[in-house]
């Protein structure tokens, strides 16, 4: 009975551990690059955190499913790359309002989802290639810079992902907090946690430039490939009821700095695989052992946001962008597929290719990011080349 029960928990715990630190300098990155200060990004890490844990416990109770709630990495990818927006950080809030909002209509309203469906995945991937490009070459650009302090994170990030890729980000980011400290001057980093709530305001610029592909992406990057993952472990996913609590729970968070929790995709497939349990119908556990875990690491999201802001340049934006590196290729992919039947191959690509480009190229026209023109102009080729292509 005993060993039933450690094997799941050590899952659970193991799989929110990685979750949480693989990608927490990109989320980090995201709310400051959005126009948090460093109080209000700690904030929105603390109860993204916790949202994660207390969602994740729900579902999978409610259920007896293996079903995992996460932060949506790539929305706070493409935070990353928005920039300033026009009202500020409370105009950014009030967009991850309307985002929650725009994911508990998606359960509710069939036309909705249907309309997300929509939109050709190959548009959807070059526009999260797009936004992921200018974190990706971070990397790059720190170990010209910082040699001395980026080469090890780099060649530690290498080994691992040779012998034990699904701790190649977190050791990264383990051994960035390593640098800093042993940089640091005194112990201020020790933070106990806090939270900074904003009002939100509603703009027509943040809702189209900041809500709109905030949700598409974690929609067509987040929920329906976490759905696809559960569907191939042999699990159903309560739709309309997942996408009600973790919409609601954005809505929630939203004040304290927190832009989207979502059904979790890659870090999904652990938790529901034989190596969480043997019979299927156990591996719910790992699931809460995973939010308790994240419970636990909530407060301590304070200390690592201080620890993070106080690092050298480049060292932590190079552990953002070596965690997205896989994501980025599986979007670039993604991006360049051809559907069958879709004819001259260079002339189906220009749609993906547009929308890759003008989304990373990062300007910003009325007010409105990269990311929405990105995909207007990738859906608009979309259309008109369709015939030829057809």
């Amino acid at each position: 009975m005993g060993r039933s029960w450690a094997q799941p928990v050590s899952v659970g715990v193991v799989s929110a551990v990685v979750g949480v630190t693989s990608s927490f300098a990109v989320v980090l990155a995201g709310l400051r690059g959005a126009g948090a200060d460093p109080a209000q990004a700690a904030s929105g890490l603390v109860v993204l955190t916790a949202l994660m844990g207390v969602a994740t416990l729900w579902l999978s109770r409610r259920f007896r499913r293996p079903l995992t709630v996460a932060w949506s990495t790539p929305g706070a990818a493409l935070l990353a790359s928005t920039g300033a927006v026009a009202g500020g950080w409370p105009a950014v809030v009030g967009a991850f309002v309307v985002t929650g909002v725009l994911i508990v209509a998606t359960g509710l309203v069939r036309p909705l989802g249907r309309l997300v469906a929509a939109i050709p995945a190959p548009i959807a991937q070059a526009m999260l290639a797009g936004v992921l490009l200018p974190l990706c070459l971070a990397p790059v650009r720190a170990l010209v810079e910082q040699p001395l302090l980026v080469a090890p994170i780099v060649v530690l990030w290498v080994v691992l992902q040779r012998f034990a890729p699904r701790w190649a980000s977190p050791a990264a980011f383990g051994l960035a907090l390593v640098v800093v400290i042993v940089l640091a001057d005194g112990w201020g980093w020790l933070r106990a946690p806090a939270l900074a709530f904003t009002v939100p305001s509603f703009s027509v610029a943040a809702v189209v430039g900041v809500a709109l592909p905030l949700w598409v992406v974690t929609m067509a990057s987040q929920n329906v490939p976490g759905v696809a993952v559960l569907a191939a472990a042999g699990y159903t996913v309560p739709w309309r009821y997942a996408m009600v609590l973790t919409g609601a729970g954005t809505v929630l968070g939203a004040p304290a700095g927190a832009h989207a929790i979502n059904l979790a995709a890659i870090t999904a497939a652990l938790p529901a695989s034989p190596e969480s349990h043997p019979d299927p119908a156990r591996r719910w556990v790992a699931c809460q052992a995973n939010g308790v875990t994240c419970l636990v690491l909530a407060p301590l999201a304070t200390t690592l946001a201080a620890l993070v802001a106080a690092a050298p340049p480049g060292v932590v934006e190079s552990v953002a962008g070596l965690a997205l590196l896989a994501t980025f290729g599986a979007a670039l992919a993604g991006a360049l597929t051809v559907p069958e039947g879709a004819g001259d191959a260079a002339v189906a690509r220009v749609p993906a290719a547009a929308a890759f480009l003008l989304s990373a190229a990062g300007v910003t026209v009325a007010g409105i990011g990269a990311a929405f023109w990105g995909l207007v102009a990738g859906v608009v080729l979309h259309l008109v080349l369709g015939r030829r292509t057809g």
